[in-house]
């Protein structure tokens, strides 16, 4: 038996059924990956459950169970965690779809079990029942052939204890085809070991995550308003850190209907509606005789979209969840504080510019077109991967709708698995939201452990073996089994990793801060570089060759001693007499000793011989030219000392 039914009845608009009817939703799916069997080694889709906590950027290995009994978990199974194994691996319990379904939307569907004359929601309520039983993950195969959809729930748990709530583990539903096969092999006595991967369900392709979220600030529409306003709380501190980090993009959006033209004049429009019937939203407490009215929500949206707008402009966009959060505590509708009033108490205290947000609201009487409701109704509709907004809350992130609980953990992983692999901020690599591969083994990759460098670096889908920079020293190599440190600077840490020692005070390296890479032996040893050993020169004969040498082979080098007072001069390899370096002394004294003389010479005979005759020269041309008194007058001018005046 099949149901398809419209949810109008709680929006009690025209113009919502027909949305609805005409919504394209779009089904996010996880990958499944058959390990085992090895005969049945394929990949495959599952639509990811609307409810429960699916580990996005993440996935679960596990062994497949099929109960025997309760196969559809309508009912609680018996025993204490049967479907927890005693082996390492997780259990993943695979469960038959019931046969009785209530179509929301085109691909949107919840499955019902029927109890006397009591129906409760099936898809959710078997995965409660599996999580109870020890189960880490449940997949629902469907019970016909169809295109894969997405399981719902209802907007709140029909028992007492709130089981929807309390669901954590993920879930998602497969073809029959698919069903079958895992199930004849699981009969076969076959060990099924299936991959569930959540790490490609959200695109990555850069630094930046960009996500809407889409909300109502009305707070009497039940669980899912709860839900909502619950997120916003939790999520606020998050969100902010990585708005201002410039690490994301954030937009809210709300969803308004409209009222068609036949209906405008009609008191359900006229209370559910402005701009003339343009923007709606249901009525509250879905009564139009008392408390508030639609067209009071449909305001309070575009105030907040207002705040977020006006708060972008001057790079203050992280007020929004500020306003949203104290909105919703001091105006809230159960205490009847939600007015205009109220509003802008909250904007003053939180200095937003009322004036600019009143402009950008609008006339809500006027009979013209509001461009930002406006706006929020054209990207309502979906474009490309993303498919139409049709229920609220809904959260998505780089264009792909998120599933599963609004939970802060939850999506705060969601958002982290938005990230281009290593360029995660540090809030998505905390203890909480992933586990670091690079504590186990190193993650596989490279290590230094003497210099404690590794070429494992942690990221939020799980890690990357990449040579690292340190210290402004690049490391080059596959990262994997190598990888080695490039550049002049490299001999500064752990010496380039390359071979050194020390003994009795000296050190070797075979680390060359002239050559860019590489390790070479210094002289006096052998070896690759990366390991050195002393070379015995004195045992290969290769130095102290000389007539009556003696060789004493040294760490790194050798010491030769010629026989008698002979002198060894190491670069020819042969013994001189020291008597010899003693008349070396000798003639380089003689030699400067006929040196200073001759200088000293020189000047005698520049003062006397030579300058009598310059002398005589200049008496002879002024003889010429001068008087003989004048002569006089020079000559005894000359012979004068020089006078205080004259100097001065």
């Amino acid at each position: 038996m099949r149901l398809c039914v419209a949810e109008a009845a709680a929006v009690t608009l025209f113009a919502a059924w027909l949305i609805l009817v005409d919504a394209r939703f779009v089904v996010e799916k996880s990958s499944i990956t058959v390990l085992s069997p090895h005969k049945m080694r394929t990949k495959r889709d599952g639509a990811i459950g609307n409810f429960g906590l699916p580990d996005y950027g993440g996935f679960i290995v596990g062994s497949v169970v099929y109960p025997a009994k309760g196969s559809h978990g309508c009912k609680v199974f018996d025993g204490d965690k049967p479907f927890k194994l005693q082996s390492y691996r997780p259990t993943i319990v695979l469960l038959d779809r019931g046969g009785i379904y209530l179509y929301i939307y085109q691909s949107i569907c919840v499955s019902i079990c029927f109890f006397g004359f009591v129906f409760v929601d099936f898809d959710s309520f078997i995965v409660w029942h599996a999580q109870l039983a020890g189960a880490a993950a449940v997949l629902v195969t469907d019970s016909i052939d169809e295109s894969l959809i997405t399981m719902d729930s209802p907007e709140e748990s029909s028992d007492a204890d709130g089981y929807i709530e309390k669901i954590m583990i993920p879930s998602a539903l497969i073809e029959k085809s698919f069903g079958d096969s895992l199930k004849e092999a699981l009969n076969n006595k076959d060990e099924v070991l299936l991959r569930i991967d959540w790490r490609e369900s959200v695109p990555h392709p850069d630094n930046r995550v960009e996500y809407e979220f889409w909300t109502n600030s009305n707070d009497e529409c039940g669980a899912r308003c709860d839900e909502q306003m619950n997120f916003v709380k939790n999520f606020k501190g998050h969100a902010q850190i990585l708005e201002r980090g410039g690490y994301t993009l954030f937009t809210p959006h709300y969803i308004t209907w409209f009222c068609p033209p036949p209906f405008i004049l009609s008191s359900q429009c006229k209370s559910q509606c402005i701009n003339h019937g343009r923007y709606c939203a249901p009525d509250p407490e879905k009564d139009f005789g008392e408390g508030y009215e639609g067209k009071d929500v449909v305001y309070e949206n575009l105030r907040q979209l207002c705040v977020h707008r006006v708060a972008n402009e001057s790079n203050r966009s992280w007020v929004w969840w500020d306003y949203v959060t104290d909105f919703h505590v001091r105006c809230s509708m159960k205490e009847k504080r939600y007015s205009k009033d109220c509003a802008e108490e909250v904007m003053k205290s939180l200095d937003l510019p009322m004036e600019k947000i009143k402009k950008c609201m609008g006339d809500p009487e006027a009979d013209v077109e509001n461009e930002v409701l406006k706006n929020e109704q054209q990207v309502q509709i979906g474009r490309g991967s993303r498919g139409d907004i049709t229920i609220l809350p809904t959260l998505v992130l780089n264009n792909v709708q998120y599933r599963g609980k609004l939970e802060r953990t939850a999506v705060l992983k969601a958002v982290c698995s938005g990230f281009k692999e290593t360029t995660e901020p540090s809030v998505c690599l905390s203890g909480d939201v992933e586990t670091n591969e690079c504590l186990e083994r190193n993650g596989g990759c490279w290590e230094d452990k003497k210099a404690n460098i590794t070429a494992c670096k942690d990221t939020f889908r799980g890690r990357v073996c990449e040579c690292p920079v340190v210290n402004g020293v690049q490391y080059k190599g596959d990262g994997y089994t190598t990888c080695e440190a490039f550049g002049p600077a490299r001999c500064s840490i752990n010496n380039g990793g390359c071979w050194s020692e020390t003994k009795n005070g000296v050190t070797f390296s075979a680390c060359s801060d002239s050559k860019a890479n590489g390790c070479q032996c210094p002289v006096g040893f052998t070896g690759d570089g990366y390991k050195c050993e002393d070379i015995d020169e004195c045992k290969e004969r290769s130095v102290c060759q000389c007539d009556g040498c003696s060789c004493k082979d040294t760490w790194g080098g050798y010491d030769c001693k010629c026989k008698g007072n002979l002198l060894y001069i190491k670069e020819q390899d042969v013994c001189i007499e020291r008597s010899g370096s003693r008349f070396g002394r000798f003639l380089a004294f003689v030699v400067i000793a006929v040196v200073v003389g001759a200088s000293l010479a020189g000047y005698v005979f520049y003062k006397y011989r030579l300058r009598s005759y310059m002398d005589s020269e200049i008496m002879a041309i002024m003889s010429q030219y001068m008087p003989l008194d004048q002569q006089n007058n020079v000559v005894h001018a000359e012979a004068q000392p020089l006078r205080q005046e004259d100097t001065a």
